[in-house]
């Protein structure tokens, strides 16, 4: 299991030289602006080999600003490691309840049955 964690740079512009940007036309809804423009960006960040597009916004530079949110995002995704789990013992006491009141709904049980021939 690779256990690498990707260290990111506090600031936009250092995270933008780690990445390649790309920019292209968005498809979609949004007619003639959308069709000659090329506002959506898809940035590569290189060491972690991460892609993430955006092209909800008319404007470029809005664009990259919600695709390094979104980079910086999946990347703190792929950081996350769990905490391990440390398995604990069920109580003698919780154990010996469970089993009386078993006993006692099998007695229940028990005498909701119709007699036998033999009683």
């Amino acid at each position: 299991m690779n256990i690498c964690l990707i260290k990111l740079p506090e600031s936009d512009e250092k995270l933008l030289e780690q990445c390649e940007v790309e920019t292209f036309r968005s498809s979609g809804p949004g007619g003639q602006h959308v069709n000659k423009t090329e506002s959506a960006v898809r940035l590569r960040h290189l060491p972690s080999g991460v892609v993430v597009t955006s092209r909800q916004e008319r404007s470029q530079h809005r664009n990259k600003a919600f695709c390094i949110q979104k980079l910086r995002e999946q990347i703190e995704k792929l950081n996350h490691r769990p905490a391990s789990r440390i398995p604990t013992r069920v109580p003698r006491r919780v154990k010996n309840q469970a089993l009386e009141s078993k006993a006692r709904r099998s007695q229940v049980k028990r005498l909701r049955a119709k007699p036998s021939r033999e009683e």
